[in-house]
């Protein structure tokens, strides 16, 4: 079995972990999924940031676990989750992502999840 490769944030690749300090909501087909008050706003390099939510500020009810996993050197594995917004079945797949054991670097986005925003609209409150 090989070795993940685990990278540290640097000057030339730098991570940081922000409360956001604003209200945050992400709606998925149009339905509120998460609301929160307690997001976190990552800023990885030069990638746009990324708020990630309390797990406990998203709709349980719509989650559906995924088979889908994707690994970064900088944060470490990811599980995904797609959402069903109604009844009829509009699911949105791998809509969501989480590390449920990020390195230390990014410790504080456990127990936190993120949106894709080309599959959901996230809303920071100005």
């Amino acid at each position: 079995m090989t070795e993940k490769p685990v990278h540290l944030p640097t000057a030339n690749h730098p991570i940081t972990v922000q409360p956001t300090g604003k209200h945050v909501t992400v709606l998925v087909n149009g339905v509120v999924v998460a609301d929160t008050d307690d997001s976190l706003t990552l800023q990885e390099s030069t990638y746009p940031a990324v708020q990630y939510i309390p797990m406990r500020d998203v709709a349980q009810n719509v989650l559906k676990p995924s088979s889908t996993t994707t690994y970064c050197p900088y944060k470490g594995d990811a599980t995904y989750y797609s959402v069903a917004t109604s009844e009829s079945g509009d699911t949105v797949t791998d809509v969501i992502w989480t590390y449920e054991q990020p390195y230390p670097a990014v410790a504080d986005i456990a127990g936190h999840v993120a949106f894709y925003p080309d599959k959901a609209e996230i809303v920071v409150a100005s």
